[in-house]
């Protein structure tokens, strides 16, 4: 950048960071503040507080204490970010999205670390494990919205250990399901709104968190093991007691004997008439090296089983790839009924953008170079982090978006919005969004409840 290109970005970064000048106090504070922020954005190899407190000649002692001992509110910091973005980047097809990142460390220190599954590394490590919300408006921004530390039930039954470490008392072992589900709750009552919300599989291996969503009135399209089971009819179900009928009362309503046991999702699709007389529904995903990506799928309603009891009609979405039909995906989602296919698959396959969030705060902001021993310290560095990205969002969007994706639509490090899933329908893509005030912004769209029709695929991109 030219000089004048440096003063006006230096400029823009002060304005933006003093929207969080209540959380800091004083001067000596906020200036802390800058010396991070402006080090996550250096061109270090390594963004721990060492090398970037001596890059800003600021003793590392200090910036330390910045980010473990010093009193200044983190939790309001994260309140005002989720706030910024539920005012200022509203679009009518926002996208929530659970994921969680490991980061490898060693020693045994580091808050909840342990030997466990890595996914950045691709297998069991020696790593802390982080759950993370995303947030996804169109084809041209997306940040991280909130962050927590994923605590293994070995640390939370060691209190001891816990205490050393600076982990509340209250702070116990959750799955990672139910962190996912408090991240989205504490982002909804500040102002964000969600039209939809995904995950990968990993997530409705508890059926719980589905019903958790649909409790909450949240849309989602989410990932599902092939193992995951429903049926595709209703199944009878008994109201009462028949007349004369010996023995203990029983509970109502409930399946009745000779109803079916559910099956699973790789059944249905490889057995059910219903669903193989379904066609396929050709739709392209993105560019890569080796040319378009295109997926094809159909949809059927079924009916997940809760408390013993069928459920209302959910989605069940199966995709797979044409060039490689043994790549199959499951999908299951609470959309009303009419929603398109189309509509469905850019949900479904929006988990990309979470993805290029983890790879660019990593890769470029230092997102897993964290090397203290406090879980303030990490909880603040997640959230200095999502603040970060936030800023370098913000001045991505307001550019136009003008550097180059690569060839499979995914940017790489610092151009982080590429080309998209699936486009929803033109009308919508086209439409200029209004910024309405905060109040305006109060929850979630209800849902309606799902009907029998399959997915209208009237608006649908397909290639032929």
């Amino acid at each position: 950048m030219s000089k004048e290109e440096i003063r006006k970005f230096k400029k823009r970064l002060a304005a933006f960071l003093k929207n969080f000048d209540e959380c800091f106090g004083r001067r000596e504070l906020t200036s802390h503040l800058g010396t991070y922020v402006e080090g996550q954005m250096s061109d270090l190899q390594r963004k721990s507080v060492e090398p970037m407190a001596k890059a800003a000649g600021v003793e590392p002692r200090c910036l330390q204490q910045f980010l473990s001992l010093y009193g200044w509110d983190h939790l309001r910091v994260r309140d005002l970010l989720q706030q910024r973005v539920a005012c200022q980047h509203v679009h009518p097809g926002s996208i929530g999205v659970f994921d969680e990142s490991g980061h490898v460390k060693k020693g045994t220190e580091t808050p909840g670390v342990q030997r466990q599954w890595c996914g950045r590394v691709g297998k069991v490590d020696n790593c802390i494990v982080t759950v993370h919300l995303g947030y996804v408006a169109g084809d041209d921004f997306h940040c991280l919205l909130d962050s927590e530390l994923f605590l293994p039930e070995e640390w939370s039954k060691d209190r001891e250990r816990c205490r050393a470490a600076d982990i509340p008392d209250e702070m116990v072992h959750r799955p990672k399901w139910q962190l996912a589900l408090e991240l989205r709750d504490r982002a909804v009552a500040n102002g964000v709104v969600f039209h939809w919300v995904t995950f990968d599989e990993g997530y409705p291996q508890n059926p719980e968190f589905l019903f958790a969503l649909d409790d909450r009135g949240q849309p989602y399209v989410g990932e599902v093991k092939r193992t995951f089971t429903g049926w595709l009819a209703l199944p009878a179900l008994l109201y009462k007691r028949k007349p004369g009928a010996m023995g203990r009362p029983g509970h109502f309503p409930r399946l009745k004997k000779q109803a079916p046991t559910p099956i699973t999702f790789e059944n249905m699709l490889r057995y059910s008439p219903q669903v193989r007389a379904l066609p396929w529904e050709k739709f392209y995903l993105k560019d890569s090296e080796k040319g378009p990506v295109v997926w094809e799928a159909k949809a059927v309603p079924v009916y997940l089983q809760r408390d013993g009891l069928p459920t209302r009609p959910h989605w069940l979405i199966m995709a797979r790839n044409v060039e490689h039909p043994e790549e199959l995906k499951f999908f299951i989602s609470n959309a009303p009924p009419g929603t398109p296919l189309e509509v469905l698959l850019h949900v479904a396959f929006s988990r990309w953008h979470i993805e290029r969030c983890f790879e660019d705060e990593k890769t470029e902001l230092g997102l897993s170079h964290f090397e203290g021993r406090s879980y303030k310290g990490l909880l603040r560095h997640l959230i200095l982090t999502s603040l970060t990205h936030l800023f370098l969002a913000e001045v991505y969007q307001a550019m136009g978006g003008k550097k180059e994706s690569g060839p499979d639509g995914l940017p790489g490090p610092h151009r982080q919005f590429g080309l998209g899933a699936l486009p929803v329908d033109g009308s919508a893509a086209e439409r200029k969004v209004s910024k309405p005030s905060c109040q305006q912004h109060t929850g979630n769209p209800g849902i309606e409840p799902a009907g029998t029709a399959i997915p209208s695929q009237s608006q649908t991109r397909m290639v032929a």
